[in-house]
């Protein structure tokens, strides 16, 4: 069941959705199925990702992306594609990083909720 949020949260969401590029968890999917090139970004909580993330997916909680990215991924022209528990958080963090100037950057929609809900691998 997803969950219910502040108007003012929403607000925020609906305002950054304006200015990010947006996927599905089909498309993800399939990249990854290609091999395509491209970090897959868990930016939930810690404790949500160590109880269980996508595969191939590097940690990098929303409250620190902006101050760690640049260690972890330095090339700003990598393609990223980010996700969390439903899509809200994402897109806030691809908004921020692309003001850093992260050019590639895609957020999953619908999350790990909708990655989980088709049944598709995942790992702890």
């Amino acid at each position: 069941m997803a969950k219910q949020h502040a108007p003012g949260f929403l607000k925020l969401v609906t305002d950054t959705k304006t200015r990010v590029t947006e996927c599905t968890v089909d498309a993800v999917r399939e990249r990854l199925a290609k091999g395509e090139p491209f970090v897959l970004v868990d930016v939930r909580e810690e404790s949500e990702f160590a109880a269980g993330h996508i595969p191939k997916a590097v940690h990098l909680g929303k409250g620190v992306i902006e101050r760690d990215i640049e260690g972890k991924i330095p090339d700003p022209a990598t393609p990223l594609v980010l996700y969390c528990g439903g899509g809200f958080r994402s897109a806030l963090a691809a908004d921020a990083i692309q003001k850093m100037g992260y050019t590639n950057v895609i957020s999953m929609d619908g999350g790990w909720r909708a990655w989980t809900e088709q049944g598709l691998p995942v790992e702890k």
